[in-house]
């Protein structure tokens, strides 16, 4: 006889498969836009040294990396790390992802203040990560000999709850980006308007992926939560 954790597909399974539909989104946008190149020929490094300068945040490192969509920017050496599909790419889907990690640069440079706290929350999250999962199952184990040792099961819980508070933080510092982004490469003409609508594409479907992130991070304090409930429940 087959076992089947039906907590896990009640409340996991569901986040799972819209983060599996995301990465499908920003993967077939990326490549759909990764093959039309932009009329001004403009690179994805030149694209973001562009908006640096335009928001008066020049002072930043822009720099080739290996891989695949593996662009970030970097809070503590300061520098934009472009791709190797992106950094010499002149296409609408490099200049697009460039443009937004150049608009976290101008975030950090800006000290807006959803980037700060979420850098403040990234070793918070990480020590919660690393503790959470042990707490829940020891707390879950005690409470068969008290029913009051349950609460180090929902200290677990709220330790874990760090890490969806970090995704809740990284969706609109990740929207903000895109938007300083599409609204300077507007601006400064580096795409056209007809060009325009394919970085966009680009950056919404990216955004889809965080957003899939939090749904699954928030999947998961909902299901532990249920399942200490109910343990709960059926002592009594």
């Amino acid at each position: 006889m087959f076992y089947y954790d039906w907590t896990y597909i009640l409340f996991i399974l569901p986040a799972v498969l819209f983060t599996f539909i995301a990465k499908l989104a920003v993967n077939g946008a990326y490549e759909k836009y990764s093959k039309k190149f932009s009329a001004r020929g403009m690179t994805g490094a030149q694209a973001a040294r562009a908006v640096l300068e335009a928001n008066h945040a020049g002072d930043v490192a822009i720099k080739q990396v290996a891989g695949k969509l593996t662009d970030n920017f970097n809070p503590e050496t300061d520098s934009i790390n472009l791709s190797e599909g992106v950094y010499s790419s002149t296409s609408i889907a490099a200049i697009g992802i460039a443009a937004h990690e150049a608009g976290h640069a101008v975030q950090y440079s800006e000290k807006y203040f959803p980037m700060e706290f979420r850098g403040k929350l990234i070793p918070v999250s990480k020590i919660g990560s690393t503790i959470s999962f042990p707490l829940i199952a020891i707390g879950i184990l005690l409470s068969f000999l008290s029913e009051k040792l349950t609460i180090i099961a929902y200290i677990g819980v709220g330790f874990f709850a760090l890490s969806t508070l970090f995704e809740l933080v990284t969706l609109p510092v990740e929207i903000n980006a895109s938007r300083r982004a599409v609204a300077t490469l507007s601006e400064t003409a580096i795409l056209s308007e007809e060009e325009m609508d394919g970085a966009k594409k680009v950056l919404r479907a990216a955004a889809l992926t965080y957003v899939a992130s939090l749904a699954v991070s928030l999947a998961y304090v909902l299901r532990f939560l249920f399942i200490i409930a109910r343990i709960s429940g059926n002592r009594r």
